[in-house]
């Protein structure tokens, strides 16, 4: 078997540096000029590898943003004036998610042909990769058409989205019109380029304690499915746009991970756009800022854990040059004693009381961001309160952010008690090029709870606008209809409005140079803002998405 599909082996993220002494010992996935894949085998597979080698060569866990109204972004009148009539004609919208439903007539021509360019499952490894990459299998246009006129189209095309999130993002941003349902996508003939993703391996799962059954995807599968998009769009030569509806919590939130910066430096090109989700975080309760009292230096503060989720993860950073220790105490009145920063150490704790273990990095310097990093793992933690202290060696006045982990691989039940709501923007979207988008009811106007804030830990603003997210109308696999709410959705809407204005600046010849930041830059611009608020907002970024106000701003 490939050996990035086979369980027997584990996956790394390594810099391309590494790679021919490496590439000795173990297989490698090459990404790009940059990143490879190293296929480690699960003999030498121990939790404590983390802490001997550095945090950022194990891939992030992603999780899947959206849970399952145009006019409220101007785009209707926008497109049915006689002087723009833009739909995205010409422009490929890229997807890196769970597939697609191609037989659904959201993704269909008025002939009954497909809007589909081509479709990687990296599921699959009975068909035919594509071109230059290594496992999975690719079907094209031709293929999707033909699958479509035979009477047992999987047979042709064996792709499937069992989930339901691609098929929902992919119909949001550009999906056909069914006046019946009463829906209709934003860029609806724009031709669509889709990634469906496989499930992490166990033992990334395990490096980090989430569970098998969670449904979560690798950093490093993600970023392969980019370099996927792009080169489909670099054969065919048209203008590119991406949407990424998932996100995690791991990093320093800062934009300086491996995927952001590949993301940020993609986005400053020629006829490529991006657009995010800045994530579902911003109501549960999972980020903790702690700022250090000037008698003592130190913080302590409360988690609760709770029994539905005995194997997790939290991540502290420390953004200033000042050393921090902890020390972790159970339910049960059991403490480790101060654990000091290092560089490569991991430590693991037991206890009397309960079969709780823990495994605790203090790492002083962390190998990417270049600041500080404790990274706390939770294997059958005993419920109930935990206390944590940090302590400022250095005494002096700071702060630091925790993070537990997004999205489904922990309940909404473990939580800190003094929590908040801001910084919680998921990662890739704390990067500048691309559009990060945050989520809002379109009904009355108010932002939805759990759209996570910004700004970003360094003191960036994001996120950059708030797009409908609040049940909209959506395609489901098996042809139905149904709705969709969260920052996927609302990412996905705004994909849409990106691939309008590729087709207006490029195919149009407008403005024929331009890049994802440009892009970013105009709907700042055209944003709508609110009298009573102040600019950039952490909760609603420059204001609301107004394909209307863009084309205002540029007119004499």
């Amino acid at each position: 078997m490939i050996k990035i599909l086979d369980e027997n082996y584990f996956d790394l993220l390594i810099n391309n540096e590494y790679a021919n002494i490496l590439g000795q010992t173990y297989d490698m996935t090459y990404i790009n000029y940059r990143y490879s894949v190293l296929h480690v085998p699960v003999s030498e597979f121990r939790m404590c590898l983390l802490g001997n080698q550095p945090y950022t060569i194990f891939p992030h866990i992603y999780t899947l943003n959206s849970t399952y109204s145009l006019e409220k972004s101007s785009v209707k009148p926008f497109q049915y004036n006689p002087n723009f009539s833009l739909f995205a004609q010409g422009v490929l919208i890229g997807f890196v998610d769970t597939g697609i439903d191609y037989q659904h007539p959201a993704f269909l021509n008025n002939d009954g042909s497909t809007r589909i360019q081509s479709i990687w499952d990296q599921t699959i490894s009975d068909g035919t990769p594509p071109e230059n990459f290594t496992f999975g299998s690719e079907y094209k246009k031709d293929s999707i058409n033909s699958a479509l006129l035979d009477y047992d189209p999987f047979s042709i095309v064996p792709t499937r989205d069992e989930n339901g999130h691609g098929t929902m993002l992919a119909g949001i941003a550009a999906g056909s019109s069914d006046l019946g349902e009463d829906f209709s996508g934003v860029a609806s003939k724009a031709e669509l380029v889709i990634v469906k993703l496989k499930q992490a391996k166990s033992y990334n799962r395990q490096i980090f304690c989430v569970g098998n059954d969670i449904e979560c995807y690798l950093e490093t599968d993600i970023m392969l499915g980019i370099k996927y998009l792009h080169s489909v769009a670099l054969k065919l030569d048209r203008p590119l746009v991406m949407c990424i509806g998932m996100g995690t919590s791991q990093g320093d939130h800062s934009g300086q991970g491996i995927l952001s910066t590949y993301l940020n430096n993609l986005a400053s090109f020629h006829g490529i756009s991006i657009s995010i989700a800045a994530g579902n975080e911003g109501g549960n309760r999972r980020h903790y800022y702690g700022v250090f009292d000037t008698l003592d230096y130190s913080k302590n503060f409360e988690l609760r854990v709770d029994p539905s989720d005995p194997d997790f993860f939290f991540e502290l950073w420390n953004h200033s040059p000042y050393r921090l220790a902890i020390s972790i105490t159970t339910p049960m009145g059991e403490s480790t004693h101060i654990i000091q920063p290092k560089f490569f150490e991991c430590r693991e704790f037991k206890f009397i009381y309960g079969s709780t273990i823990l495994y605790i990095n203090n790492i002083i310097l962390e190998e990417k961001s270049g600041i500080q990093l404790i990274l706390v793992r939770f294997k059958q933690a005993v419920n109930g309160l935990w206390q944590i202290k940090v302590t400022n060696l250095d005494k002096r006045a700071s702060s630091f952010n925790v993070w537990l982990p997004s999205g489904p691989i922990i309940t909404t039940n473990t939580y800190f008690l003094e929590s908040t709501p801001d910084i919680t923007i998921t990662g890739p979207g704390n990067t500048s090029n691309p559009v990060t988008v945050a989520a809002y009811n379109q009904f009355d106007d108010s932002i939805l709870i759990e759209s996570s804030r910004g700004f970003s830990a360094s003191g960036g603003f994001l996120p950059d606008l708030a797009a409908p997210g609040y049940k909209l109308t959506c395609p489901l696999p098996s042809k139905g209809y149904g709705s969709a709410t969260g920052t996927g959705a609302a990412a996905a809407h705004v994909a849409g409005i990106l691939a309008m204005i590729m087709e207006w600046a490029i195919l149009r010849g407008n403005y024929t140079t331009i890049t994802g930041k440009n892009i970013n830059n105009l709907l700042i611009m055209g944003a709508y803002r609110s009298n009573y608020l102040t600019y950039p907002n952490p909760i609603w970024g420059y204001g609301q998405v107004n394909v209307l106000g863009i084309f205002s701003q540029l007119s004499p």
